[in-house]
């Protein structure tokens, strides 16, 4: 122990020490295995046999050919239905859809040349509210893969679309459950998943798809009428900031994740009038340095605002020193914490967090921060207007 009565900072962690090894192998997104067995079960219908493969067009051009695990026809003549199945393949991605069993029924519209109608079935999630570009009340089948699977079933149909026209219904046995692992709900899409996919490729742990669905969610409750926002960095801060703000719409919470930058130009756009942030000292310290992305690999704590924090406070001088040689955040806050300094030195760093995202993300909005510690408990709320 120090003279303080302070234990010692902890023996310094290199960056990447603890980084759980990853694999990197792609997998498919449910657009292009929706457009797959789109594609198989129209070869089926006009052959009267499903194919145990097929050759599917991905939307970013590339070629891929698919297994199919199931296909069946039912019915004859004009009434036939073909059926095929696609297992999705995630690769090495966490993904709530991967095993998801994608299923495509085609059948035939007599005398309706020309037409590709596109239906959602069971498990696929239906759009309620506005701001995802897609149609109230329709299936949430995002355009690009509806594109795609418009494309690959054209693509073999040939002479049939002389005639008549054929009729797709994209389903996925499960989906409903699956889409409780998903930001669907929030977003307003009820009763299944969404057909996604700009690429048709999954990128392991990709980060684009984060930050992609961090804007998506703001655009989702501007075009909700929604004039405030709440962005947390986790699933912890998000409940604490919950717990704090109950009179908003869940629509208003947003998890940014590491993706300051993404978050705050996405609320700048749509002018929203009060930004709430939900943080703890490790995102909160590296807000105050400025950084777009906070994730931990990205970019390291800056010892040195944590210290001068902490001296400014009242932090003895080798705890100060401490301090600035630990590794962590979490070092700075429960030490201080144990001194009755905790408050103080959370009001601190927020009053300098708002300052520097003010300074990076200038707008017309209000600017609030909630601050938990690590178990989600409330340690303070710093308004902008209370900054001298």
């Amino acid at each position: 122990m120090s003279d303080s009565g302070q234990a010692p900072a902890p023996a310094r962690v290199r960056k990447g020490d603890g980084r759980r090894a990853r694999g990197n192998r792609s997998g498919f997104t449910t657009g292009a295995c929706a457009a797959a067995a789109a594609r198989a079960a129209t070869l089926g219908l006009l052959t009267g046999v499903l194919p145990d493969s097929v050759l599917c067009r991905l939307p970013n051009g590339q070629e891929h050919r698919f297994a199919v695990s199931e296909g069946r026809l039912e019915g004859e003549g004009s009434e036939r239905v073909a059926h095929a199945v696609i297992v999705k393949d995630a690769g090495d991605d966490p993904d709530a859809t991967h095993g998801a069993h994608l299923t495509a029924a085609v059948r035939r519209l007599p005398q309706r040349a020309g037409e590709v109608i596109l239906q959602g079935g069971g498990g696929v999630g239906v759009v309620t509210k506005d701001g995802l570009g897609l149609a109230v009340g329709g299936p949430a089948i995002n355009p690009v893969p509806r594109r795609n699977i418009r494309d690959n079933v054209m693509a073999v149909a040939g002479e049939l679309l002389l005639h008549d026209g054929l009729e797709i219904t994209i389903s996925v046995p499960g989906g409903e459950e699956m889409a409780k692992k998903t930001l669907n709900a929030r977003l307003g899409i009820v009763g299944g998943i969404s057909i996604l996919g700009t690429t048709g490729i999954v990128r392991p742990y990709s980060t684009a798809a984060f930050r992609a669905s961090v804007v998506q969610a703001v655009d989702v409750a501007a075009k909700q009428g929604q004039t405030r926002v709440v962005f947390t960095t986790g699933g912890r801060t998000e409940k604490f900031a919950m717990r704090q703000l109950p009179e908003l719409d869940e629509a208003c919470f947003v998890q940014m994740g590491d993706f300051v930058k993404a978050a705050f130009q996405s609320a700048v756009k749509h002018r929203l009038a009060r930004v709430y942030l939900g943080a703890m000292v490790g995102k909160l310290t590296k807000m105050c340095q400025g950084l777009s992305v906070t994730h931990a690999w990205k970019a390291e704590i800056d010892r040195d605002i944590l210290a001068a924090s902490a001296q400014e406070v009242g932090a003895p001088p080798d705890l100060v020193e401490a301090i600035r040689a630990a590794e962590t955040a979490r070092f700075a806050a429960e030490r201080l914490a144990n001194l009755g300094l905790s408050l103080a030195f959370h009001r601190l760093l927020a009053g300098k967090a708002i300052r520097s995202l003010k300074s990076c993300y200038p707008g017309p909005y209000q600017l609030s921060i909630l601050v938990c510690d690590f178990e989600g408990r409330f340690i303070c709320r710093l308004e902008e207007d209370e900054l001298a």
